[in-house]
This record gives structure tokens, sequence and C-alpha cells, in this order.
């Protein structure tokens, strides 16, 4: 059965967010990753990454509990995603197989918006993000590597 995380996303104040968290949660940030970091693929539909925006937050992972990570990234206007109240939060489901990966965002975007299609990422899952047809956010993820 797939697992359910929030994934914050920021105007720019994902890293400083995240420090406070740490200490408000009483753990330790386990993965960060800036949008510098990402190779820069030239990928057909890709927009590209302002010199600007490469200290900027893509990926942030702050352990709550063994089953619950609050995840976030500093939204880039590169990829229409300029964070306001309201867009600033995408549910992120971990799916246990590539299948149920596949079947849960095929259904979440059935009669919504595809931002990103479900394929292999740069880090070696395969994820997808998705807007449903009441307005929802999603994020699926499935790593072949768990």
């Amino acid at each position: 059965m797939a697992k359910l995380n929030i994934y914050l996303k920021f105007d720019g104040n994902c890293e400083e967010a995240f420090k406070h968290y740490e200490t408000v949660f009483g753990t330790t940030i386990s993965f960060v990753s800036k949008y510098g970091d990402v190779p820069r693929l030239e990928e057909e539909g890709m927009p590209v990454i302002p010199e600007e925006d490469l200290e900027k937050i893509e990926n942030i992972c702050l352990p709550i509990n063994k089953d619950t990570l609050l995840m976030g990234a500093d939204g880039l206007e590169a990829f229409g995603m300029r964070p306001v109240a309201g867009n600033n939060f995408s549910i992120y489901v971990t799916a246990e197989t590539q299948d149920e990966a596949y079947s849960i965002f095929n259904g979440l975007s059935q009669g919504g918006a595809v931002q990103m299609p479900l394929s292999r990422a740069h880090w070696g899952d395969y994820f997808g993000m998705c807007t449903d047809k009441f307005g929802i956010s999603w994020f699926v993820n499935y790593s072949p590597k768990l």
C-alpha cells in the first residue's frame, strides 16, 4: 500500500524554513539538493534554470518519525511553480511497485492536468506530478531501490 507525505513549496526560503523545522521537530535533514546539483539535461520542453536560481533548494527531506517525511523545494517561475498561499503544497505518494505508481498516477490525473508525466527521473526513481480534477496537487514516486 502506498504511503502519503506532505511536500511544501517555498518562494526562495525553503532552506531557512527547514532549518527552523529541524529545531521544532528535533530531527535532522536527511537529504538536500539544490537546482545547481541537478544534471542539466537538454530535454525537450524542459525550461533552462536561470543562474540566480541554482542555489535554491530542488529537494529537501526532514524525517519527522519512522513513517513520515516532511519534504519541500523552492518553486521556480521557470517551471511555472511560483508558490502562493493555496498552491504551496502537494501530497506526495510513495508507491510500493511501479505498477501501483502508474495506476495511482493515471487515476489521479484523469480529468485533471499533468505537470510532469510519470517517468524515470534523474535520481533513478519513477516520478510524476499532476493536479487532479478537484485542484489538488499530487507527486507520485516509485523507487526501484526500496
